[in-house]
């Protein structure tokens, strides 16, 4: 070789797996997203979604089946979350501290209320269900732990913004106030008027704003920074929680918070 030759270049084994390990992760995304009814995605799909031909999809599921990430269904095809997803959810769950101090006060409030409890977590512009507790003898709620919600329309992400820096509130805003019925607020103006309300009374209110028929009461929890780490909420049917009640529930959720907030070290008027 000259020095006139050119310089081959090295190979760049690691930015490929780099790539294919972001292809392998938005193909778990995507199933992940689909709609419990769809029973999963198939393989056009996919190939469709993550943007990539189906030979490709069939080669980066391969070692996410092997680690049973993926499951496929013999039948349609179609490919679904495995059980090794569910053990890295539960997993992530059982490491937060919060969920474990929360347990013992959420159950108190279920059996006070006798009505479903939530424990919620904000992820992005989302509400993640991190625990729920049910009277099993009552009207039962579709929510389930690991799933996401707008938190715009629930009452649970609006505690938890009410008490956020402006900004994060901004970044739910720009992801645009969609409606799922005649309730949801939709109008940043209106949004940012009904988060002041949380702030005076403690306590935030979904009035059928993500589902037609239910009704939630809210509350902030704080960790040892005052930051709002979390939401408790009780949940029920419209017509069993009408809104004398709620206003009586409000208070009682607050207060429950922040039993919560002070066993993970916030102290009184920390978040005022």
């Amino acid at each position: 070789m000259t020095a006139a030759d050119p310089v081959p270049e090295a190979p760049a084994p690691r930015r490929n797996a780099s790539v294919s390990l972001r292809r392998a992760l938005a193909i778990l995304e995507y199933v992940r997203v689909q709609p419990a009814r769809s029973r999963g995605a198939t393989l056009t799909e996919l190939a469709e979604g993550v943007g990539v031909n189906k030979s490709s999809v069939l080669r980066l599921a391969t070692p996410l089946l092997e680690a049973r990430l993926l499951v496929r269904d013999r039948e349609t095809g179609r490919f679904r979350l495995g059980p090794a997803a569910l053990a890295l959810g539960q997993a992530y769950l059982d490491q937060l501290d919060l969920r474990s101090v929360a347990s013992r006060h959420l159950r108190e409030l279920m059996r006070r209320t006798g009505n479903t409890c939530h424990l919620v977590v904000l992820e992005g512009t989302d509400v993640v269900y991190a625990d729920k507790v049910e009277d099993t003898t009552t009207v039962r709620m579709a929510s389930r732990i690991g799933a996401r919600m707008p938190a715009h329309r629930t009452a649970v992400g609006k505690a938890i913004l009410a008490f956020s820096p402006p900004d994060l509130v901004d970044h739910v805003l720009a992801a645009g106030l969609t409606a799922v019925t005649a309730k949801t607020i939709t109008d940043p103006e209106v949004f940012h008027g009904e988060l002041r309300r949380v702030r005076a009374r403690g306590y935030a209110i979904d009035d059928r704003e993500n589902e037609p028929e239910v009704r939630c009461v809210a509350a902030p929890v704080f960790d040892h920074n005052a930051d709002p780490v979390a939401a408790i909420s009780v949940s029920s049917l419209a017509s069993l929680l009408p809104a004398a009640r709620v206003r009586e529930l409000g208070p009682q959720v607050a207060a429950v918070a922040a039993r919560i907030s002070a066993d993970l070290g916030t102290r009184p008027g920390d978040h005022s």
